[in-house]
């Protein structure tokens, strides 16, 4: 199926999309991909793989996001490409696989994540929250506070250790939530066009405060992620006065 339309992402800035989905009947093969074109007419292709792990691929650079095995699933990292900049949220298992990582990694990949993955991996870029860099092929990259706030969540993830990410691609503007809860950082995040939130309790979010947190990021897109069991039904009727478009993939 091959979507063209093209949507307003602020009173300024117009992104024209291609959707393209490609799904299988077994949920071992398959592959889900969105492809925009930015203000300069380049693609930025997301793949959404499994869980909390995606890949952006922007004029042929892969930026892999927690990529972690999943046999299962038929998720594997020896068929993909080596990837330009890998992310990593933070070390619990379901984001940060080292297997995965140094499948996807040669001499030349930039290894972003955090304090406590670094001295796990003993390579790699750390950045704390609120810190930023560039990447080599135009693509900016922010850590951002990711947390619990729930106060008998707050072991999960603890405030200060755990890394979001904001990717800015020419005018798009992508937001990885990772596991959170909702924050008061989220306010100060500014325009986002695509936001990737959590839902799983007790982890991250309950469905109420997905929908709350996607009315105060108020992307244009909603990918809801990392929802493991969690019923996701409703979420896109509830966000739909808002003007907030809800994909749901096969990221539970």
């Amino acid at each position: 199926m091959l979507i063209d339309n093209t949507i307003t992402m602020n009173k300024s800035v117009f992104l024209i999309m291609s959707i393209a989905l490609f799904s299988c009947h077994s949920a071992s093969s398959i592959s889900q991909s969105d492809t925009f074109k930015t203000k300069s007419g380049k693609q930025v292709t997301i793949d959404c793989y499994r869980h909390a792990s995606l890949n952006i691929d922007y004029n042929g650079h892969s930026i892999q996001i927690d990529p972690v095995t999943d046999v299962m699933h038929g998720i594997r990292y020896d068929d993909k490409k080596r990837a330009d900049c890998i992310l990593i949220t933070h070390e619990h298992f379901d984001h940060f696989d080292m297997k995965a990582i140094k499948t996807l990694s040669n001499e030349n990949t930039a290894i972003i994540l955090t304090k406590n993955c670094e001295a796990k991996l003993e390579k790699g870029k750390i950045m704390a929250n609120g810190d930023s860099l560039q990447l080599p092929f135009g693509v900016s990259v922010k850590a951002v506070p990711a947390y619990n706030t729930t106060p008998t969540h707050l072991q999960y993830h603890p405030k200060g250790r755990d890394n979001g990410y904001i990717i800015s691609i020419e005018n798009l503007r992508i937001y990885i939530a990772g596991d959170t809860e909702i924050i008061p950082d989220m306010q100060q995040l500014g325009h986002i066009d695509i936001a990737f939130l959590p839902c799983n309790q007790p982890y991250t979010m309950t469905t109420d405060q997905l929908i709350e947190a996607a009315k105060i990021i108020h992307p244009s897109i909603l990918y809801p992620y990392h929802y493991s069991d969690t019923d996701m039904s409703g979420i896109a009727d509830k966000l739909k006065s808002w003007n907030i478009e809800v994909r749901l993939r096969n990221m539970n």
